[in-house]
């Protein structure tokens, strides 16, 4: 066996304080490691923080941009029902001029002057002793007649040449009676439409109602 000198010793020595403060030194980091871990845990924690708050930002902002969607789509879907009609209108149009050419056509109009001595329940027209409209008025349609309205009751086709149309009206006369008169017009077809006029009026001075049949000008 070596005999152990003083320099070995103290060689040694400096081992195991090297060692010791080695150790101390591994503890320390350990403890300073687990002292800043919750730096790391707060900062997550405002992360998710800033995160539910955006998602609250955008969930209070999705009504806002549902609503302007559904306006949107409202707009788009009132825009769609005008085109609709403009072409149902159109399609309308162009069917009448299919159907009844302008020298052919006949159109007749039914106007009401007060209506006090009468109330119209139905019309009849015929033309050259042919039926070609039997008209039930509604209260609705009647009371629009007595407020200055004007219908237009018939329209066909007549060749050119000479005519005769009749009517008839039924309603209540005088004192609630049941009332039916008739009025008629000769008239002559030429080239272009040809339009009429039934025309119920009171007769003040016989307090009677009036029927006429007239040709527009």
């Amino acid at each position: 066996m070596m005999p152990i000198t003083h320099r070995a010793l103290r060689t040694l020595a400096l081992v195991l304080v090297c060692s010791a403060c080695f150790a101390a030194g591994a503890e320390d980091a350990a403890v300073s490691s687990a002292t800043a871990a919750p730096a790391p845990t707060a900062t997550a924690a405002a992360d998710a923080a800033a995160e539910t708050a955006n998602a609250t930002a955008a969930t209070d902002q999705a009504p806002a941009k549902t609503g302007a969607e559904f306006k949107s789509l409202d707009s788009d879907v009132q825009d769609l029902k005008k085109e609709v009609l403009d072409l149902n209108k159109d399609l309308f149009q162009l069917e009448e001029e299919l159907l009844f050419p302008a020298n052919t056509q006949v159109a007749v109009f039914l106007s009401v002057d007060v209506g006090t001595y009468f109330q119209l329940d139905s019309v009849q027209i015929k033309f050259d002793n042919k039926e070609v409209q039997n008209y039930l008025y509604t209260d609705r349609e009647v009371d629009a007649l007595n407020r200055g309205g004007v219908q237009r009751v018939y329209l066909g086709n007549v060749k050119v040449g000479k005519h005769e149309l009749v009517a008839f009206f039924t309603g209540q006369g005088p004192h609630e009676r049941d009332y039916k008169r008739g009025a008629k017009l000769n008239f002559e077809k030429g080239v272009g439409a040809k339009y009429l006029e039934l025309k119920i009026s009171d007769r003040q001075s016989k307090e009677q109602p009036e029927f006429m049949v007239k040709e527009w000008e």
